[in-house]
């Protein structure tokens, strides 16, 4: 009696775990074809969450013509990534054919440094001492340090490449984020769908701290170091810092780890002193001052009552992310380790908070 009642278990045993297998398989192998846009697709997300709110009261001042809406919402996105981009690689890609061009032709004229670069913290010098020699003679100074010319260019025209494709990526998420905006109403029922299906009765409060979360974090920290880097870049490629983009490239990264940019600035403004009159050097310190301070007056404006992540959680985002997907990654580490921070969080606050509700019931 009880033998088909065990065959029949073990049948249904068979299935389940047959049936488990193929469910794997199918989602390892979809997985691996959507491998390469994961990134694209997450900044694409990240960009239509932040984007939502100021989309709809872009729609409203339109009449309500969604379309309309969409295609000045592209045009603006895919315009806000190309200026800067053109500007920094431009800069890049000139700074090294200047210097390839000089070094073939030899006709370099380098002007003798400023006792005041003497001056300088820890590096002065030691600058102060090369920048004598590469004056003095130019040619022995290039046989010396040949290799580390080399490197400097190479590494010059690398970055151009890389900051490209990272802005092509960038211009694909804004077109991906354009399609999210349409579809924004279907996409919302699915995740509450999704956060119930997986939470239960907390997922519509943890998909508003998703919202949240990305909306802080895109707004409040990837948006002021746009700015902030953009300024900085204009300022420096206006009184013809070398290598500006690269510099602006740097403060970027400074100011999504949430470090000050003065760390990079105060530097250029001490090099500017040395190069240019007093006037024009004076002008160039107070731009990057305000640059350096200008997340003070930005971020109570633009972070409002916004989620924020720890310095600690942005940092290892930023430097996590550049390392997995390259400059894209910059931005979406950040912006996915502090949602994961924050649902973390969340997840242990709800959970230490039952016994206490039971407590005051009983």
């Amino acid at each position: 009696m009880n033998q088909p009642a065990h065959g029949s278990t073990v049948r249904t045993a068979i299935e389940v775990a047959v049936n488990l297998l193929l469910i794997f398989v199918i989602l390892y192998w979809c997985l691996n074809i959507l491998k390469p846009f994961i990134s694209v697709i997450a900044w694409a997300a990240v960009i239509a969450v932040a984007m939502h709110k100021p989309f709809q009261k872009l729609q409203s001042l339109l009449g309500g013509s969604r379309k309309l809406a969409l295609l000045l919402f592209t045009v603006l996105g895919l315009a806000t990534v190309i200026v800067p981009a053109v500007l920094f690689v431009g800069s890049i890609v000139d700074s090294a054919q200047n210097i390839t061009s000089s070094l073939e032709s030899g006709d370099i004229d380098v002007q003798p440094p400023s006792e005041n670069v003497k001056d300088w913290p820890l590096i002065g010098e030691r600058v102060y001492a090369n920048w004598s020699e590469a004056a003095t003679n130019f040619e022995d100074w290039v046989e010396d340090n040949v290799e580390l010319l080399k490197g400097t260019v190479g590494g010059l025209l690398s970055r151009a490449a890389g900051i490209g494709i990272g802005v092509l990526q960038f211009m694909i998420s804004t077109l991906i984020a354009a399609a999210f905006l349409a579809n924004a109403e279907k996409i919302v029922t699915g995740l509450r769908r999704l956060f119930r299906r997986l939470l239960g009765d907390d997922g519509e409060n943890f998909m508003k701290l998703s919202g949240a979360t990305v909306t802080s974090v895109a707004v409040g920290v990837l948006g002021i170091s746009f700015i902030q880097s953009f300024l900085a870049g204009v300022g420096m490629m206006a009184v013809g810092v070398p290598a500006a983009g690269i510099l602006a490239l740097v403060v970027l990264v400074l100011c999504i780890a949430q470090l000050p940019p003065w760390l990079v600035l105060f530097p250029v403004i001490a090099y500017v002193f040395s190069v240019e009159s007093t006037t024009v050097a004076g002008i160039f310190a107070v731009w990057a001052i305000a640059v350096s301070f200008l997340d003070m007056v930005l971020k109570p404006i633009m972070l409002g009552r916004g989620v924020e992540a720890p310095m600690l959680v942005i940092l290892l985002g930023a430097i996590g992310g550049m390392l997995m997907s390259g400059i894209l990654g910059l931005f979406v580490g950040a912006v996915v380790l502090a949602l994961g921070y924050k649902l973390f969080e969340a997840w242990l606050t709800m959970h230490d908070e039952e016994p206490e509700t039971r407590e005051t019931e009983t």
